[in-house]
């Protein structure tokens, strides 16, 4: 009798362990959005695709991508209708403009702001910075990618290129993902964030 019960702890431990695996990634960030597209409440994965997931594909963080840019605010500015991947159109501002170097070479982005998001509670401070590099549909997605940035407090801004995600539309086409603007395409290779998606087939 005492040997079915250690086989069957042995059996249900080795069961768990591998419902449970140790998450993936070399940095807290690349280990949270595992985490995150794992989860059945926050992965914009279908669901068939989350069962099979094991890790998103990162380039290696770089202290190369994360930059601290001269930021000009652009108060002025009229809000416009930022196309998506769907017929939806969102209502966006050009927030300011971020300038700063990556190997000696001078770029600038524009910065925006999601004027619903604006409303929102806890999302006053939140600023769009979506881009294209010359990675775009080699090793990362061929839509571009976006970075999650605050309101500066000054005249600075921390950008971090590791940090660049994917839309969702990159995962599941039931999402509508706008569409990087003509003037945030930098003609340079930006090696940091995630790389494009490869599904895992059964």
């Amino acid at each position: 009798m005492r040997y079915f019960v250690f086989l069957f702890i042995v059996i249900t431990t080795s069961s768990c362990g591998q419902d449970k695996l140790p998450l993936l990634g070399d940095t807290e960030y690349q280990r949270e959005m595992n985490a995150n597209f794992k989860d059945a409440a926050k992965s914009p994965l279908t669901d068939s695709d989350r069962k099979l997931f094991r890790n998103l594909d990162f380039f290696k963080f770089d202290s190369t991508y994360l930059v601290t840019a001269s930021f000009k605010r652009t108060p002025n500015e009229v809000s416009f209708k930022m196309k998506t991947t769907t017929d939806r159109l969102v209502d966006y501002v050009k927030y300011g403009e971020a300038t700063f170097k990556i190997k000696d070479k001078v770029l600038k982005l524009n910065v925006y702001q999601d004027l619903e998001m604006a409303k929102e509670v806890g999302q006053e401070e939140a600023l769009f910075l979506p881009f294209m590099d010359n990675t775009n549909g080699a090793e990362s997605y061929k839509g571009g990618r976006y970075i999650e940035v605050k309101l500066p407090e000054n005249n600075q801004i921390v950008i971090d290129f590791n940090k660049a995600y994917n839309p969702y539309c990159a995962y599941n086409k039931r999402y509508s993902c706008p569409i990087v603007p003509n003037e945030n395409i930098l003609y340079v290779r930006i090696e940091a964030g995630v790389k494009k998606y490869k599904k895992v087939e059964d």
